[in-house]
């Protein structure tokens, strides 16, 4: 195999023959290494038998480089895979295998010479403990092949050549998902196309709620019940379906690809750790749309710290709760008629054992008054970009919650219940992040056509052309990376590891592409009329909800030496 590799690397600057066999063989070589970063960054952090939260802190740039190794050697297996589904159907084209190699490429070299954790912070190899002979025993003729003549100038400008000839498809290559679940991204891609785009820069430059007609036209499609089990009036459908709608829908607009985030996270909490009452009560209402949720778990001085949360709750005389405190960061929290909220019930607790959740109800509020219920007020919070929900500050003194809408009706359990919800949550922000860079790259492809410098199109300057062909490798990477921690999720696998590396790696891939994308548009992209530069402030949040990108890191890297 290694001499087969070799020689298709003589031969043509393109890898198409004899490809996945040669990045099959590559793969095993990226394990491996991962396994010995592993062992080496384990070292680093162990005491006694255990691993020790000062020294994981102490040695962040190893810990946190580690999580981006193990997310790039998944996102190489989960292209592999892709590949070889494709190849059994008779589907792994040109496009695909073009790809696939540039993928491998560049993604090997940097594994042998440093992963970008921003732009900023390299991971190089000797940061993990990995020494020169574990470098030279990962750079098998197979994988050196891969680095030598997988990224080409020449495979980035071919594609870039068969992206021009189908500008149609609905994305760069063929995803490999089923009939099915193309069937609903064509559905809501159409949605997206007709009802979103054509308004999508208008609501976010005027900062503008999206209107209620969009709303109502989502629940009528299931949006909002898209995973709520049919008993509880949802469709029932998997967590794959959820990944493609929220990826089309964020590629309009992605304050419409977050309005199911929030119903995602409230009927996640509910089916987790509701009682059977209040599932029957709060599920279809959710799944109808009727119930517009929002999530209010955020404190201005814990940010991520949650077990720190200060919000307090204590019983009335009549058995209720009264809730006191502030929280920040709240999505959408305007005209929504439930909260999850997350308050401290047990006194003299400061970690995340004193923690409730509520199904806090409350009146929408409308422009004029935002928060018309007793106990609660709030103000905005301007933005950037992922406008369209709106953010906002809340203040709660003596607020009500009925004792019946304490979920679960167990004191003590709001975080355990909360940390069930996260694989949800973070695969659901991987695909929005798909989505944003999907749109980063449509309107660049056709800015860098339609542009004309020194007398031809931008797309015909090689450094142009190599950008989209970067943007449609890396979406299509984070791509495979999403569905899989998807797939994991409808199996009934744990994967807060699969879904923790798709936000981490889709999130960075967004970034990238949509500052790239604002770059081939030059002075252009810096001016607001032009729908980039919002795509651009759209794609910055993806880094910092649902747990920052370090955040991230470091839980991804707490289970890998855990």
């Amino acid at each position: 195999m290694a001499h087969d590799g070799q020689d298709i690397a003589m031969a043509q600057p393109i890898l198409l023959s004899g490809l996945s066999a040669l990045t099959g063989a590559a793969v095993p070589a990226a394990e491996t290494l991962l396994e010995q970063a592993r062992a080496a960054v384990r070292a680093m952090v162990v005491e006694g038998d255990r691993i020790s939260g000062a020294a994981m802190d102490a040695a962040q740039g190893a810990t946190h480089g580690l999580a981006w190794l193990a997310t790039y050697v998944e996102s190489l297996r989960q292209m592999q895979a892709w590949a070889k589904r494709l190849e059994e159907k008779g589907e792994l084209g040109e496009v695909e295998q073009l790809i696939l190699q540039i993928a491998f490429g560049e993604y090997l070299a940097q594994i042998d010479g440093g992963i970008p954790m921003n732009q900023s912070e390299i991971a190089r190899p000797a940061d993990l403990g990995l020494d020169e002979a574990a470098l030279a025993a990962f750079r098998t003729p197979e994988v050196q092949t891969l680095i030598a003549r997988g990224n080409t100038q020449a495979a980035r400008l071919r594609l870039v050549a068969l992206m021009q000839e189908r500008p149609a498809e609905i994305t760069v290559g063929r995803t490999g998902l089923d009939d099915e679940l193309e069937m609903i991204r064509e559905q809501f891609r159409r949605f997206s196309v007709d009802r979103v785009e054509p308004h999508a820069h208008e609501w976010h430059l005027k900062d503008e709620l999206i209107p209620m007609e969009i709303i109502e036209e989502l629940a009528e499609m299931g949006v909002f019940g898209l995973t709520i089990p049919e008993e509880y009036g949802g469709l029932g459908l998997s967590k794959a379906s959820m990944v493609v709608v929220s990826e089309e829908l964020s590629r309009g607009y992605i304050g419409v690809g977050s309005l199911g985030t929030r119903s995602e996270i409230a009927a996640e909490l509910i089916l987790c750790g509701g009682t059977q009452a209040q599932k029957e009560k709060w599920l279809p209402r959710l799944a109808s749309g009727e119930t517009l949720p929002t999530a209010v778990f955020t404190e201005p001085n814990t940010g991520s710290d949650l077990g720190a949360l200060r919000t307090r709750a204590r019983r009335d005389e009549n058995g209720d709760w009264k809730v006191t405190g502030n929280k920040t960061w709240i999505t959408h929290a305007a005209r929504t008629h439930v909260m999850t909220l997350l308050a401290r019930t047990v006194p003299d607790t400061t970690d995340h054992r004193g923690l409730s959740m509520f199904l806090a109800e409350k009146e929408p509020g409308t422009d004029e008054a935002p928060f018309p219920t007793p106990g609660m007020t709030g103000g905005e919070i301007e933005v950037l970009g992922y406008r369209g929900m709106k953010e906002y500050e809340l203040a709660f003194d003596d607020f009500h919650v009925k004792a019946e809408n304490l979920l679960g009706g167990e004191e003590g359990k709001g975080f355990k219940q909360l940390m069930e919800t996260f694989e949800s949550a973070r695969i659901q922000t991987a695909a929005r992040a798909i989505g944003v860079a999907q749109s980063a790259l449509d309107v660049a492809m056709r800015y860098a056509q339609d542009r004309k410098q020194f007398g031809k199109p931008l797309i015909a300057f090689p450094r142009v052309a190599s950008k989209l062909a970067m943007m449609a490798v890396e979406i299509m990477v984070a791509r495979q990376l999403t569905y899989f921690s998807a797939w994991e999720k409808d199996h009934g696998h744990r994967c807060d590891l699969e879904a923790g590396m798709a936000k981490l790696l889709g999130a960075r891939v967004a970034w990238s592409v949509a500052d790239n994308g604002l770059q081939i548009h030059g002075g252009n992209g810096f001016a607001l009329e032009y729908t980039i530069s919002r795509i651009l402030c759209d794609a910055r949040i993806l880094n910092i909800f649902e747990g920052a990108a370090e955040i991230q890191a470091q839980v991804v890297a707490r289970r890998l030496l855990g």
